[in-house]
């Protein structure tokens, strides 16, 4: 249930005042309780006071779903995935429509889609939304049977269309029923991307989860283009120009997800090839005590961000994390008497108090023009997407010297590559000497799944591609994932970062002085005491928490 709707109905219906709204709202981001359970410890409404206020304002029913049992013909009137997509439970059809009870029913959105999807005129009824969840999981089957059934009535759909030669329409009820299901299950799955490609003979969709593509089972062909037309209308997209790439963004807000997916469609030979980026707000956690630092490493970062002035880079491959990272050291220092400023492209998660602004190349804002803007906003932090170019490298530099901290973004293979790069753009290695206070290289490299964790020994040949023997392991254990249900038989569930720390010394600074190839700078660093990445990713196989094979890949 929505806490913002649900404070703003008490307002209006003068139960609070705006000074205690300011304070619930506070409460409830200090706390971690949902609305329905403050407002009881406040005693300002009891839970059931509560639904029939809210059932009043919407003109719905407050029920009681205690030993309610729902006919069979309204259940199946609400296909499995609709139900979990929109966390929706049939109660009964009546004389002017369906009754259906929602976990957030102050969200006037999710009556509009049942609609459309369902082709039925929707009645809501109010309930405890633990209650109606728990009566989804108990009458709806699996998501695969709901998967299943989805795409067999959009398949039905399509083919009766075809025997009128007209194409399947992206607005029927069932290819709206499949697309929301194939987002479910994506989101479900903590998938970070979404892929629709079209090849001669068949169309495939592609999840990507812990780094790794899966497929799922692909629709008939002839509803690719119902499939990529419904996903170009959801995100506000041109469904007649199919000659030219596209970009846009889907905003999903069910109940109990937050979702932003950016949309890109590229024109391939066989048909339109779209990509979904998904940023699940609800499951990302910007803060640093979830980043998965090594100590020393936590201690160096969360010192760092907290100077008045410098340049932080953190470095990597795309898919790395950097963006993530950036963003929780953002969390970290955004207090009410510093002033933050963002440029971006595009802005990934959206952070209160914290002013984003999204690159647009297309219009001529660059990130040099938007960084050369923030110099007169009176900024104290800037974070800079990333640096691609001279200007950019320069202006960012010149921030740094004039009292700003500076957090920015480079692509490179390890933190002293970082330096050289700089250099080689153009920039002047004293200012990068007198600037540069420290650089973190990043991977993610994927965690063995704790339900299938075995112990295992692995033979001479793999240690060697570690540079180890049998004599440096001594009595230490490897593990690895044996394939189960809960990490769809791979091994693998979740993610976890590998680090490289850069720490800008005095004797590192002589070398860039000299333009010291990164080479010598890494020698340098290595001497200085700084662990590579390949240490870390040893000190995490020795933990247990990673196998030997993801670190000679990521390594």
């Amino acid at each position: 249930m929505n806490a913002d709707s649900v404070l703003d109905l008490l307002v209006s219906r003068e139960l609070i005042d705006d000074s205690q709204r300011e304070d619930l709202a506070y409460a409830l981001s200090q706390s971690g309780k949902d609305i329905v359970s403050l407002l009881n410890d406040y005693s300002i409404l009891e839970p059931d006071q509560l639904y029939q206020l809210i059932a009043e304002d919407i003109g719905g029913y407050s029920i009681e779903l205690d030993g309610f049992e729902p006919p069979p013909q309204v259940l199946a009137a609400v296909p499995a995935g609709t139900a979990r997509l929109h966390e929706a439970f049939p109660i009964q059809f009546t004389e002017e429509g369906l009754l259906v009870a929602l976990t957030d029913p102050l969200n006037t959105h999710t009556a509009e889609e049942l609609h459309f999807a369902l082709n039925l005129d929707i009645q809501i009824a109010v309930a405890p939304p633990e209650k109606i969840l728990e009566m989804i999981e108990k009458h709806y089957g699996g998501d695969a049977e709901g998967m299943n059934e989805a795409l067999s009535m959009a398949a039905q759909e399509a083919a009766a269309l075809s025997n009128t030669d007209e194409d399947a329409d992206e607005d029927s009820a069932p290819i709206i029923r499949y697309v929301d299901l194939v987002l479910f299950q994506a989101i479900k799955e903590q998938a970070s991307d979404i892929h629709f490609e079209p090849f001669e003979d068949d169309f495939k969709i592609r999840y990507r989860v812990d780094g790794s593509l899966y497929e799922m089972a692909p629709p008939p062909m002839h509803l690719q283009s119902s499939i990529i037309s419904r996903i170009k209308v959801m995100a506000d997209l041109n469904i007649a120009e199919t000659r030219l790439p596209q970009d846009g963004r889907i905003m999903l807000n069910t109940p109990s997800m937050a979702v932003d997916m950016r949309v890109s469609t590229l024109p391939t030979q066989s048909g339109e090839s779209v990509v979904l980026r998904v940023l699940d707000r609800s499951n990302v956690n910007l803060n640093m005590d979830a980043i998965g630092f090594p100590d020393f490493i936590f201690d160096y970062v969360t010192e760092t961000i907290q100077k008045p002035n410098g340049i932080f880079i953190c470095t990597g491959p795309t898919g790395a994390g950097k963006t993530t990272t950036l963003y929780a050291c953002l969390r970290t220092i955004n207090t009410m008497d510093s002033k933050l400023l963002t440029a971006e492209d595009p802005v990934e998660y959206e952070i209160d108090g914290i002013i984003q602004v999204p690159v647009n190349e297309a219009i001529g804002l660059t990130f040099s023009r938007v960084l050369r803007a923030f110099l007169r906003q009176d900024p104290d932090r800037i974070l800079v997407g990333e640096m691609r170019d001279l200007d950019t490298a320069q202006i960012a530099i010149q921030a740094s010297l004039t009292g700003h901290l500076v957090l920015s973004t480079l692509h490179t293979n390890d933190a002293p590559g970082a330096v050289t790069r700089l250099v080689d753009m153009g920039t002047e290695p004293f200012l990068v000497a007198a600037t540069m206070e420290g650089v973190l290289a990043q991977r993610l490299l994927r965690k063995i799944c704790q339900s299938c964790k075995v112990a295992y020994t692995p033979s001479e040949a793999v240690l060697d591609q570690l540079g180890l023997t049998t004599a440096d392991i001594g009595g230490k254990e490897f593990y690895t994932g044996q394939g189960c249900n809960e990490c769809n038989d791979t091994g693998y569930k979740g993610r976890q970062g590998l680090f490289e720390l850069l720490d800008m010394t005095d004797p590192l600074r002589e070398l860039i002085t000299e333009r010291a190839a990164t080479v010598v700078l890494r020698q340098k660093a290595l001497e200085l005491g700084m662990n590579s990445l390949r240490d870390d990713g040893l000190r995490n196989i020795y933990n247990g928490i990673t196998t030997i094979e993801e670190v000679l890949k990521y390594t």
